[in-house]
């Protein structure tokens, strides 16, 4: 059985080990060596795991459960290497020795994770495929079928996310009144600080009027400081980003442990879909797409799912009165409703990794 504060390397490239040692060496890290895990929890209780191309594919055959905190090293990443990141469910693919310093930042704060004992809180990244999805609002329903979560803004283009949760009048902090550089922040304190409804605490962007000055800006250290809060807070982060190649939507899907797509079941948001789905792949190799119905031209989940180029997470109905809803108090999804179903099929793929399972856990 490896520590918890061990970093556990199932790399076969001779090259790539050497570059690993030197690593872990400058980090003062300890690290464990293994051709293949000789059981789950040898795979699950390291700190974070370490794959070349050729163990990442084995590592999958095997069915070991995803996890946070698997890395894959390339010398040269392409196709072949992010295939096999999306095979073993890999957070990040770092060429070496190129990346030597990304590498010892990602490891010495997983083992810090590690030494502290704590469950991280499962981190969502939600995307529309094209205008007008209802991203925003399956990202609302997420954050409203968990336990507890934190639901981030991080689209400056949106009219705020407390409009959807109906809590726009709540005192609490917005992003023009958050005053952060990066660095870390206490969660406890960030969440008395910010509007709360029925266990969802929001950072929502405020009301920019044609008289006003914009100031809805967010940047990328802030939203990556209160991403990593929620997170070693134990809660779900559900974090709606922006369809923009901004630096602050490249640090969200860098931390999600999952992106998730949206898109209407037609062949035109499919393909833009698609090109949404290029430029997240990028970030993050566990991206999956939510389709929602109707289907006017008789587009299956499935058909979706072939033209976009990643996985199906869940297939939704229409949410009946949902334009109503949303005018009169925010999203308040009924305990069957499509919304809440996909949500929970969501969080479901989650929750096969076992150190987000409790953080994940549906609200009752």
């Amino acid at each position: 059985m490896t520590s918890p504060a061990a970093i556990l390397a199932v790399v076969d490239d001779p090259a790539l080990n050497t570059d690993i040692d030197r690593v872990a060496a400058a980090a003062g890290l300890a690290l464990v060596r293994t051709e293949t895990p000789s059981s789950q929890r040898v795979w699950t209780s390291a700190a974070a795991v370490l794959v070349d191309t050729a163990a990442a594919l084995r590592c999958a055959q095997r069915g070991l459960p995803r996890r946070a905190g698997v890395l894959l090293v390339a010398a040269e990443p392409g196709p072949g290497q992010w295939e096999a990141a999306v095979a073993v469910g890999a957070q990040q693919v770092l060429a070496l020795p190129g990346q030597d310093q990304d590498l010892m930042a990602v490891l010495a704060d997983a083992v810090e994770a590690a030494r502290d004992g704590g469950t991280r809180g499962p981190v969502i990244a939600m995307l529309a495929g094209r205008g007008g999805a209802g991203a925003s609002v399956f990202a609302t329903a997420l954050a409203q079928t968990c336990a507890e979560s934190l639901l981030i803004d991080a689209d400056p283009w949106g009219g705020g996310l407390d409009l959807l949760l109906g809590n726009e009048a709540q005192s609490g902090l917005r992003w023009p009144d958050l005053a952060l550089a990066g660095g870390r922040v206490s969660y406890s304190a960030l969440r008395d600080a910010l509007p709360r409804r029925d266990g969802v605490s929001v950072l929502a962007t405020s009301r920019v009027f044609s008289d006003g000055h914009s100031s809805n800006d967010v940047d990328a250290l802030p939203l990556a400081a209160v991403i990593d809060a929620g997170s070693r807070g134990g809660v779900t982060v559900v974090c709606d980003v922006a369809r923009q190649p901004t630096l602050a939507a490249e640090a969200a899907l860098g931390a999600a442990d999952l992106v998730v797509l949206l898109t209407t079941a037609d062949v035109r948001s499919a393909a833009a879909t698609a090109a949404t789905a290029r430029w997240a792949l990028v970030s993050n190799p566990n991206v999956g797409v939510v389709v929602r119905g109707p289907a006017p031209g008789g587009l299956r989940p499935r058909d979706v799912a072939g033209i976009v180029g990643v996985p199906v997470l869940a297939a939704m109905r229409p949410e009946p009165g949902i334009e109503v809803l949303l005018e009169r108090g925010g999203l308040r999804p009924r305990r069957r409703s499509p919304l809440r179903a996909a949500a929970r099929e969501v969080l479901a793929v989650l929750c096969h990794n076992p150190h987000l399972e409790q953080a994940a856990e549906p609200a009752a």
